[in-house]
Parts: structure tokens; C-alpha cells; sequence
């Protein structure tokens, strides 16, 4: 009997003692995928997931904008981060990427729920809103009076048995009509839409094309502007907290986002920003206009002239474009303080050599800074052969001259660098060049030179690129 209560007392011992391993396992398992603010700082960017629309994300004219976009770079400022934007207006898929550490935070207006708590952490409110039926007025509804079109339109959420209703698919709107059609005791027709988002689906219904489909009021009621044949009166939901969402296990980052949102609600800068996009008359034209990325894929009025001639020096147009934008933002009378003019601001004497002058037109202009590119990839091709490199030399060559980007090549080598990398190895050299110890150097034929903007002149052509990838087809 001793002996049996001794054995299992000995297994007790054994498996407590195991259990406890597993445990100590499990723990620094858990230490060792934790992913929190911490780890972000450490890979120095923050990735934001958010939404392509007319008033979150968009390029207008050549200029990434929109609500997020702009709140998204105050918080990176913040946290001293530099900003990665991911697209996403699948809802599913971006609670996917933030449960996988695929991103840092979602950027969107969501509605806070109960059910969303389960596998996301929620900011602070952005903001609030409800959902809204989006329907269309009824002909010569101008010459009606209000109560005669109310009359015409649903205005009881009862009304919506039997209805036809366009949503976008894993949206918040499916979820609240499939709620609502419980409530109603009825059946709503709900048609999952996973082409269109919210805005194509208003424009379907102003267009006709549809009967109905759901927003939040703020986006309606801005797309009443453009649509004033839409009425966006009758709500479907009560006042909900939008907010932003963070993974779950990234309790560091929500505190400080937390506390960023709370300053930011109540600051000047936030009242301007949202005015921009919501309440300002401007965004009427801004939204009708065929330079925006929603409506299509133009950047300018020079699309024509980028396509041609980038084809011939075998670029992407919209890196060609992002070059244009960055030199004259599209401004074909724009002209330096130093004298060069132009779309592509070239100096006179690079214009004359390749084509054009000071009051040549814009195609001549795009030529010449076209054969200008295409002389400054010939002279590295022989030593810079991956084109994703030697596209880096021929930005900055074609900003500060490649006779300074050489020198920063020959100094890479001096001191034991590769010239042929442009990150961390020859754009270093050529920041380097505003010091003395650099460019009195013997192997510097060109002298000093502010090397740190032509490196940024790079990046910020490169980084709008990326954008324009994205969102311009």
C-alpha cells in the first residue's frame, strides 16, 4: 500500500513538475512572438491598413490624399515612424493581416462591436456616426415640396421588407441589415457586392442602376453633394463609435495611440482635417473630377505625352509621372529660382541639348527630359546592370548631376562599400558630400554638393511611386 501510494505521488510530482516546464515553454513562446509597440519601433515603419475611397484614401492630380492618409502621417510623425500604407476594403482580410501581425493598426471607421472586441482591441472614438439607407429621389423631386418626397421615399425601417438592397460584401452594412431584417420580422433582400465599394454602390444608385444601398451618414451626406438626386434621411442603425483597431496582444501600442487620438480629437489640426474632406465645397470638384484615382486611372493632363515617351525608355509611366510631379507638380509654367523650367525643370542648357528650350510645350519638354533620363541610364547601365538599382543613381543624377553620384561611387569604394548599392552604401557617400573630409577627398572631382536632397528627392519620387502602384492602374 506504501509502496502504490508512493508511485503515485511520484507521478503526481513528475507531471506537476512537467506541466510546469510547458508552461515556462509556453511563456517564452509567448514572449517570443509577442509583437508590440517595441517591435515596431525596431523595424522603424508603421503599417496602416485602411480604405481606397474618395474621402480615406486617394490620389487627386497627382497627390496622395484623404482623411486617413493625413491622420495616418500625424500619428508616424508622432511615434517617429515613417508610414507604410497597405489597401484593403475587404473587412475580413484586414482583421486577417492585423491577427497576423501583417500590419500594425487598421485605419478605418469602424463601428465598434461587441463581436469585433473578440478578435481586435478598438481605439479611442474617431469619431461617430449611423448607418444610413441611401435611396434616390423621385423625378422632378427639385420642384417638390419635402413632405411630398417623404412620402415617396421609405422613411420606417419596416418598409424595407421585401427590398433590394446593394452592399459591399463583409462590410458592417451586411451585418446591421441581417440584424435588422431579425428585427423587422421580415425578409430584406441583400445582394453581397465584391466589385464595388460604398461610393461606386451610391453612384448606382444615383445613376439608377440600383435601388438601394447603406453608408455611414458622414460619407452619404458628402456624396449627396456630388448626387443631389440621392436621399440619405432615413436611418438604419443608432449612433455607433467609430474607431481605429489594433491587435489584441499590442497593449502598448493602443495606449499610445489612445492617448494621441485624445489630444489629436481636441486639436485645431483635427477640425481642418476632417472640414477638408467632409464639409468643404471643394471636395465636390475634387470627387467629379477625372484626375482623381477613384474614378480612374489618370494622374494629369499629360498623361498622354508620359505614356508615349516612357515606353521608350521601357519605365513604368507612373514612375515617370511621379518625376514630373516632383519637380513641377504638373505645372508646365513652373520655373526655378535657378532657371530651370518646365514640366521636368530642365536647366537651359540640358533643354537645348535635348531638344527643347524655356518655352517649349509640354510634350517637348517631357521629350527632352525623357532623352535627358535616358543619356544618364546609358552612361551607368555598363556598371549598375539590376534596373531597380540603377533607377536610383539615375533619379538622384538627374537631380544634383552625375558627376556628384560618380564621385559618391568612387568614395564607396575608398572606403570599402559597394558603388554599384544605392541604400546604405553609395546614397551614404553622397550625403557625405557637404563634408569637408569627403568632398576634399582626391578621388572627388565635383566638389560639395547637398547630397541629403537629392537622397530625398529619391525617396520621395520612389515612396509616391509605390502609392501610385497601388491606386492608379
Amino acid at each position: 500500500m506504501k509502496r502504490r501510494i508512493f508511485w503515485i505521488r511520484y507521478i503526481l510530482v513528475i507531471g506537476l513538475i512537467l506541466i510546469g516546464q510547458n508552461s515556462c515553454r509556453n511563456s517564452q513562446v509567448q514572449e517570443k512572438t509577442g509583437y508590440d509597440l517595441p517591435e515596431i519601433v525596431a523595424k522603424g515603419k508603421l503599417v496602416a491598413v485602411t480604405d481606397y475611397n474618395s474621402s480615406s484614401y486617394f490620389i487627386y492630380k497627382g497627390t496622395p490624399m484623404g482623411y486617413q492618409y493625413e491622420l495616418l502621417h500625424q500619428l508616424a510623425s508622432h511615434l517617429n515612424l515613417e508610414l507604410e500604407i497597405v489597401v484593403e476594403n475587404d473587412l475580413n482580410s484586414a482583421f486577417k493581416r492585423l491577427q497576423n501581425n501583417e500590419c500594425d493598426i487598421l485605419a478605418i471607421n469602424l463601428n465598434v462591436t461587441k463581436e469585433r472586441q473578440k478578435v481586435i482591441a478598438f481605439t479611442e472614438p474617431i469619431g461617430q456616426t449611423r448607418q444610413v439607407l441611401v435611396q434616390r429621389k423621385p423625378e422632378n423631386w427639385e420642384v417638390m415640396a419635402d413632405y411630398t418626397i417623404d412620402n415617396l421615399l421609405l422613411r420606417n425601417q419596416l418598409d424595407l421588407a421585401g427590398k433590394t438592397i446593394h452592399v459591399m460584401k463583409n462590410s458592417a452594412f451586411l451585418q446591421r441589415l441581417r440584424n435588422l431584417s431579425d428585427e423587422i420580422g421580415d425578409t430584406i433582400n441583400i445582394v453581397e457586392d465584391d466589385v464595388f465599394e460604398v461610393e461606386k454602390l451610391i453612384l448606382k444608385v444615383a445613376n439608377g442602376e440600383i435601388d438601394y444601398t447603406v453608408a455611414d451618414e458622414n460619407v452619404a451626406l458628402l456624396n449627396q453633394t456630388y448626387y443631389p438626386n440621392i436621399d440619405s434621411k432615413t436611418a438604419i442603425s443608432f449612433p455607433q463609435n467609430q474607431a481605429w483597431a489594433v491587435n489584441k496582444n499590442s497593449p502598448i501600442l493602443l495606449e499610445k495611440v489612445n492617448k494621441w487620438i485624445l489630444d489629436m480629437k481636441d486639436s485645431d489640426l483635427h477640425a481642418v482635417i476632417y472640414n477638408k474632406y467632409y464639409k468643404d465645397i471643394k471636395a465636390r470638384s475634387r470627387t467629379l473630377s477625372p484626375y482623381l484615382s477613384v474614378n480612374g486611372g489618370k494622374i494629369s493632363e499629360y498623361d498622354t505625352y508620359i505614356h508615349k515617351y516612357s515606353a521608350q525608355i521601357n519605365w513604368d509611366w507612373r514612375l515617370l509621372a511621379s518625376v514630373i510631379y516632383q519637380e513641377s507638380r504638373f505645372n508646365p509654367k513652373m520655373k526655378s529660382w535657378a532657371g530651370a523650367s518646365g514640366l521636368m525643370q530642365l536647366m537651359p542648357q540640358t533643354a537645348n541639348r535635348f531638344g527643347a528650350s524655356e518655352g517649349s510645350s509640354p510634350e517637348s519638354n517631357i521629350r527632352a527630359g525623357v532623352k535627358f533620363i535616358d543619356w544618364i541610364d546609358k552612361q551607368l547601365i555598363d556598371s549598375i546592370p539590376d534596373p531597380n538599382q540603377r533607377v536610383k543613381f539615375v533619379l538622384a543624377a538627374y537631380n544634383i548631376g552625375l558627376g556628384h553620384v560618380q564621385d559618391a561611387q568612387r568614395l564607396a569604394v575608398a572606403y570599402g562599400k559597394n558603388p554599384n548599392i544605392w541604400e546604405g552604401q553609395v546614397d551614404t557617400f553622397l550625403i557625405n558630400k557637404s563634408d569637408p573630409n569627403y568632398f576634399n577627398h582626391e578621388l572627388v572631382k565635383y566638389g560639395y554638393c547637398r547630397g541629403e536632397d537629392a537622397c530625398e528627392y529619391v525617396d520621395d519620387i520612389l515612396k509616391r511611386y509605390q502609392i501610385y502602384q497601388v491606386l492608379i492602374q
